[in-house]
């Protein structure tokens, strides 16, 4: 299962922006954006290209990749399927995106980024209707249970969350006290707050 091995942080600066890849970190003063607001490299900060309009939808791109931390060919993968469903191919993509079970294990509030929610996913600390799920690309639909394994339950991570006060998107539902999150159906456009112009990505794709 190929991923992305690299500092998470040299991704937000390239970007410009936080991604809020490393949870915690990304609202302490330990963020590498707040302490180098420069693109990465030994000529990050005399940098001075101007942005084309292929940069500007490649750079969209790439940060959709980023904030849901998917290669090229499993983006593109999505792109080529949301472009075959019915509506707009970019709100397509991102629904497909945040349905990944990873996303909405973090959405749930049961990990402090989608690179935690990976993690806890691929190691077995989740079922998806009462079955065991380790993929965390697994498209989740409308009215599926998400629950942390009997087995999970007594880990200090979760023990923790029952104490907590989480805030979750309108589409789902969470329980803490039973350690499980229903979607209640699937997201829509305005109800995603990924800052991300998806038709820059579909111009992009269009060429």
């Amino acid at each position: 299962m190929a991923r992305y091995t690299g500092p998470s942080c040299r991704q937000c600066r390239r970007e410009g922006q936080k991604l809020f890849l490393k949870g915690e970190r990304c609202y302490s003063v330990k963020c590498a954006v707040d302490k180098r607001a420069y693109a990465p490299g030994q000529h990050g900060q005399s940098r001075r290209t101007k942005i084309t309009e292929y940069g500007l939808q490649l750079r969209e791109k790439q940060k959709a990749k980023r904030f849901y931390g998917v290669l090229e060919a499993q983006f593109h993968n999505y792109f080529e399927k949301a472009a075959k469903k019915k509506g707009l191919t970019g709100e397509n993509l991102l629904v497909m995106l945040e349905t990944r079970l990873d996303n909405v294990v973090f959405r749930m509030g049961f990990a402090s980024s989608r690179k935690e929610a990976r993690q806890l996913v691929t190691h077995n600390h989740f079922t998806v209707n009462g079955k065991k799920q380790n993929i965390p690309s697994f498209e989740v639909s409308a009215g599926d249970v998400i629950k942390v394994k009997d087995k999970s339950v007594s880990t200090q991570k979760f023990k923790e969350i029952r104490d907590m006060s989480i805030s979750t998107p309108s589409w789902i539902s969470v329980d803490t006290d039973k350690l499980e999150g229903k979607v209640l159906a699937m997201p829509l456009r305005e109800e995603i707050d990924t800052p991300v112009a998806e038709h820059l990505i579909v111009e992009l794709y269009s060429k």
